[in-house]
This record gives C-alpha cells, sequence and structure tokens, in this order.
C-alpha cells in the first residue's frame, strides 16, 4: 500500500514564498516521475512541475523562473520551492508519483490529498 502525504501550504502575501513537501510511504520499489498539479478556482487543473526519473525538469509558463521542482529519491520525497507568490498561484496542489510498488507490479500513478495555497494581502 502507498500513500502521498502532502505538507506545506497556507496563507502567504503576494511576494511570499512557500515549500510544499510530498512524501511517498509504503512499499515503493522505485520511484520514477514526480510531479504537482494545481487546481485553482474557476480554472482548469494544471500540470505546475515534474520531474523525472532521470531528473529532467518541465514547468508550466506560469511559474517559470518562480518555482522549483526537486526530489529526493532517498526519502521518496519530492518537493516544490514556490517563490515570487501570485494571487493566481493560489489553488489546491497535488502531488502525484509514477511508481513500481515492487519489481513485478505495472508502473502506477499515485496521488495526495491536496494542500491549499492561498496568496492574498
Amino acid at each position: 500500500q502507498v500513500q502521498l502525504v502532502e505538507s506545506g501550504g497556507g496563507l502567504v502575501q503576494p511576494g511570499g514564498s512557500l515549500r510544499l513537501s510530498c512524501a511517498a510511504a509504503g512499499s515503493i520499489f522505485s520511484l520514477n516521475a514526480v510531479g504537482w498539479y494545481r487546481q485553482a478556482p474557476g480554472k482548469q487543473r494544471e500540470l505546475v512541475a515534474a520531474i523525472t526519473g532521470g531528473g529532467s525538469t518541465n514547468y508550466s509558463d506560469s511559474v517559470k523562473g518562480r518555482f522549483t521542482i526537486s526530489r529526493d529519491n532517498a526519502k521518496n520525497t519530492v518537493y516544490l520551492q514556490m517563490n515570487s507568490l501570485k494571487p493566481e498561484d493560489t489553488a489546491v496542489y497535488y502531488c502525484y508519483a509514477d511508481l513500481y510498488t515492487d519489481s513485478v507490479s505495472p508502473l502506477r500513478a499515485y496521488w495526495g490529498q491536496g494542500t491549499q495555497v492561498t496568496v492574498s494581502s
């Protein structure tokens, strides 16, 4: 059984910073691509950032230069450092992880419960 536990969300003023963490717990054989989606009020769900098993990163245009995704395979954890936050970054952020639970099971995506990020003065 695998669970993704998110933390780090909260209320921050424009221009501030937050760091989101997502730890995968349980039977983790191998982490592959991991990343973050967000759902803002009245907007489409969007991929914020992703990092592959090989370390390649991708960011949405709206967060490039402000957000940084990283991973720690030893801790089975993915991070999202969010700087220069804007009100339009307000959303529920969901982490995901494509992983293998053992050496024979297929690759599967797991999702966190979501964490609220609110950017407001």
